[in-house]
């Protein structure tokens, strides 16, 4: 039987350019990402201990919502991310918020290159999911954090706890027909046993929390057009298809969307992972 090999660097060069280009869109949909992801993130910070004073290592950071959300909190915060671009938009976000102890610079999350243990915490905002060796990523993280600093990541639950996303997936993986996904391969449910993974790398004191968060909005338009600009990694798994193809996919995904309609609008099934342990 033919096999497919994985090759993680040609996957890190198509992830970075995937949000190269999703970059603007992802940033245009921050408001909506920090109200459906604050309690979550906010969780996080706690658990990952940023207070007044802390050295914060934000890994995946995106367009730096919880990077803000960690500097809010009177903390120093280096957002990295493998997207330049994603990059400039977190900076010009925190300009924007009146938050001057963000500073960013791109880095991959497995290869850190920070100063061993100069970190009181580390975090990442669905971020852990998408690098292919976690345990890697997790040893990096470990060795920025000083002696009992802590690491917390906010993933996606199991498929099922979110259709909002995993109910499109199917779709395009059916329509272009994709394989399904290969076990330990990264991925947005690749991290569902994030307190093995924290425990494998050596961190102690590991706590999980399950979060109930509802993606809502307006309509199953809003979403499907939510997914469409921002979530680079569809685009990528559509790139088979004839452009009228992909227009009758994303039309599917709609009208599958729209199970999650009623009275008060689209409230898409979510849960989240929040994890930490210490090093």
């Amino acid at each position: 039987m033919p096999t497919t090999t994985f090759d993680p660097v040609n996957y890190k060069e198509t992830t970075r350019v995937q949000w190269q280009d999703a970059a603007e869109a992802w940033h245009r949909w921050d408001p909506v990402f920090d109200r459906w992801l604050g309690p979550a993130t906010e969780l996080m910070l706690d658990i990952a201990g940023v207070q007044e004073g802390a050295r914060v290592l934000d890994i995946a950071a995106g367009s730096g919502g919880q990077s803000i959300a960690a500097a809010r909190r009177s903390a120093t915060v280096l957002a990295t991310d493998i997207s330049s671009n994603i990059l400039n938009h977190a900076e010009a976000a925190a300009r924007a918020a009146g938050v001057a102890t963000v500073a960013t610079r791109v880095m991959d999350g497995e290869s850190l290159d920070v100063e061993p243990g100069s970190f009181d915490a580390a975090i990442s905002r669905l971020g852990l999911m998408y690098l292919p060796d976690k345990q890697a990523a997790l040893a990096a993280a470990a060795r920025a954090l000083r002696p009992g600093g802590r690491y917390a990541a906010l993933v996606f639950a199991e498929p099922e706890r979110n259709r909002f996303f995993s109910v499109p997936i199917s779709i395009i993986r059916t329509n272009a027909e994709l394989p399904p996904p290969v076990p330990g391969m990264p991925g947005p449910f690749s991290a569902v046993g994030l307190g093995d993974l924290l425990e494998a790398a050596g961190f102690r004191d590991v706590e999980v929390h399950r979060v109930e968060a509802p993606l809502e909005l307006a309509d199953a338009a809003e979403c499907t057009r939510l997914e469409r600009e921002s979530f680079g990694a569809l685009h990528q798994m559509l790139a088979g298809l004839t452009e009228a193809e992909r227009e009758a996919t994303w039309a599917e995904i709609e009208l599958a969307l729209r199970e999650f309609e009623g009275p008060a609008g689209f409230a898409g099934p979510c849960e989240l992972l929040v994890g930490a342990g210490t090093i």
